[in-house]
């Protein structure tokens, strides 16, 4: 009997821990796609990668009912568009913004250099517009509000959400199912040592190769350099970088505040003088890890 109880207990613990990180594919089907034989990836040394996504998904990270604040997050893991940085700045992020209240979900996107793709520089923002709209749709079942949903992007990922901030409009050209109909524009936005541009002067390379191609042509790196995409519609914006940054220059953030101001949205930077790049949550890293309470600190006053 004790041992039929324990079994019991047991199978309501994974009961839980399964309803709380359910996994969820984006698409009935998946569209911009042709069937390869080509596999997804995964790679585990100091941080989990995920290589070349074939089904893109939102994991579930939900907080206790008692406190919830009914705002969500998308959440989009850097990488440089060649892999997600996917516990780092995906499910660690997830973790901590459940910590505060707040309904976290991490995309797992599909990457532009996957054979599977049709066109590959529009999938990336194809599954976060759809992300958006499955949260919304969803907004019931997991106690959030329907206009209290934003993203956070940290390095590729921040250029998929401010691709999503400032494109989030962009016109379908697959066929749609009613799911894709509803907005898909995040209530805000929030950027952690982005990509925005793609302009050589002060673009990462990799990404931008990796999301465009070795050769794109000017109209395609202007569509997808973000700062040029601004409107008043945007959504208000929260950016953090480090001044000593290497790898994703400083001037990507400080050119999209400009964009933002002069275009009337409400926006909030914060230049940290160090931290380089890729410092996810600063865990540890001196004064650099309070961006997340200068962030929550933003949160609450939107």
């Amino acid at each position: 009997m004790k041992s039929y109880i324990c079994l019991c207990f047991l199978f309501l613990i994974a009961f839980s821990t399964t309803a709380q990180n359910e996994i969820l594919n984006l698409w009935e089907t998946i569209p911009n796609h042709k069937y390869t034989t080509e596999n997804e990836a995964i790679e585990v040394k100091d941080v989990k990668r995920v290589f070349l996504t074939k089904t893109p998904t939102i994991k579930v990270f939900l907080p206790s009912e008692r406190s919830a604040n009914g705002s969500a997050v998308l959440i989009c893991p850097g990488g440089a568009y060649r892999y997600l940085v996917y516990d780092w700045e995906g499910t660690d992020v997830a973790k901590w913004l459940n910590s505060k209240g707040i309904a976290a979900f991490v995309l797992k996107s599909r990457l532009p250099l996957s054979k599977s793709l049709i066109t590959p520089h529009e999938a990336p923002l194809q599954d976060a517009q759809r992300a958006i709209r499955l949260l919304r749709a969803n907004a019931e079942k997991w106690h959030i509000k329907p206009n209290k949903i934003g993203v956070i992007g940290f390095s590729a990922g921040g250029h998929l959400a401010s691709t999503l901030g400032t494109q989030f409009d962009a016109p379908n050209t697959f066929k749609e199912q009613p799911l894709d109909t509803i907005s898909a524009r995040p209530d805000f936005v929030a950027l952690i040592y982005p990509v925005v541009t793609m302009q050589d002067n002060f673009t990462h390379k990799g990404s931008q190769t990796n999301l465009l191609g070795a050769n794109a042509d000017d109209a395609l790196i202007a569509r997808y350099s973000n700062e040029l995409q601004v409107t008043k519609n945007t959504p208000p914006t929260f950016l953090v970088h480090s001044g000593d940054d290497a790898s994703v220059p400083v001037e990507n953030s400080l050119n999209l505040y400009k964009a933002l101001k002069d275009n009337g949205v409400p926006s909030e930077m914060h230049i940290y003088p160090y931290g380089g790049h890729g410092f996810g949550l600063a865990i540890g890293q001196g004064y650099l890890q309070s961006w997340t309470d200068r962030f929550c600190d933003w949160m609450t006053q939107l």
